[in-house]
């Protein structure tokens, strides 16, 4: 028979000199709703100053500064969260069984929390000018949706391969993920706008009033994860049972 769920955990406690900390699933959506707005703020903030100033800092500074913040933010909380910022990070860690269902409203409703809060701040401080930074397809809406597909699918697909269980955490996680985001920016931020995340393009355009094509920035996302999670599949197979169960017992505490 095995031991009840608060045996194992003394047994840990003991084992490790740590105990479970009543609060650290507030701590983790705490976390995930810090990383969003940290990333919203910086990759919707850029458009918005270089309107605001005048300044056109170039292409490549707009895009990696995003990337270095996640890189940051993977280093400073992914052990609390597993760093997601990512309604479509979430969604393939869940359907590869690494992370529990009953745990996705909170970090989603954290996510977009955080990227509304970003978005009301940069409102607040510059007005609409540059959209509020909302990400926004330049060169069709066909097109921006096929681009976002793929382009999450390739930052899904370097996650699920470098990540733990369903935190992105480590040198090499964060390093790959980071480099990733840079590299999709780099080659695609003139079609679409190179977002890969649902709640980074829900901030901007609600607290802008530019919802009319939002709906490729939910749909790609979206369909990216589905098809990473698929080819994750099919290079490595399904989540074992005890990684699975590792990652339950993980997710309760």
């Amino acid at each position: 028979m095995s031991a009840p769920r608060g045996g194992q955990d003394n047994d840990t406690a003991r084992t490790t000199g740590t105990r479970p900390h009543p609060f650290l699933a507030p701590r983790r959506l705490l976390a995930e709703l810090l990383g969003t707005f940290a990333l919203t703020f910086v990759a919707a903030g850029g458009p918005v100053i270089v309107a605001a100033s005048g300044v056109n800092v170039g292409l490549p500074a707009l895009v990696v500064a995003p990337a270095l913040l996640v890189l940051a933010m993977i280093y400073s909380v992914g052990n609390l969260s597993g760093a997601h910022f990512n309604p479509a990070v979430t969604l393939a860690f869940t359907l590869r069984k690494d992370f529990p269902w009953r745990r996705v409203p909170g970090y989603w409703l954290a996510q977009l929390v955080g990227a509304v809060g970003a978005a009301l701040l940069l409102r607040v401080l510059f007005g609409t000018v540059g959209h509020v930074g909302a990400t926004l397809p330049h060169h069709g809406e066909v097109a921006s949706l096929v681009m976002e597909i793929v382009l999450t699918f390739f930052l899904l697909t370097v996650i699920l391969a470098t990540a733990t269980n369903h935190k992105i955490v480590g040198h090499n996680a964060a390093l790959a993920v980071a480099g990733t985001i840079a590299l999709d920016g780099l080659f695609a931020a003139p079609i679409s706008g190179a977002s890969m995340n649902p709640a980074r393009s829900f901030g901007p355009p609600l607290v802008g009033a530019y919802l009319d094509t939002y709906w490729i920035y939910l749909v790609g996302p979206v369909a990216g994860a589905l098809l990473a999670v698929a080819m994750a599949w099919l290079l490595r197979g399904g989540t074992s049972p005890d990684a699975i169960q590792a990652a339950e017992g993980d997710s309760e505490r």
